[in-house]
């Protein structure tokens, strides 16, 4: 369920900053196939990951995880 929720709020901060899976895929450094399947919920993220997706979109480890809507 929380795999589910991060790659809604993924997906949708993405868009809202107007960049592709690719872009993403590269600030993170994973392949683009591996981000893609953060949004559809299929991997969970490493710690590491979460953090730096964090600093990508500017919002904390709590709103990408569900726990809060801010």
């Amino acid at each position: 369920m929380i795999k589910d929720e991060m790659g809604k709020r993924l997906r949708e901060l993405r868009l809202q900053c107007k960049m592709t899976q690719q872009q993403v895929a590269d600030k993170m450094g994973v392949a683009q196939p591996v981000y893609q399947r953060f949004e559809k919920g299929v991997y969970e993220c490493s710690y590491e990951q979460l953090c730096r997706l964090c600093e990508i979109f500017d919002v904390s480890a709590d709103y990408l995880l569900g726990r809060s809507e801010y």
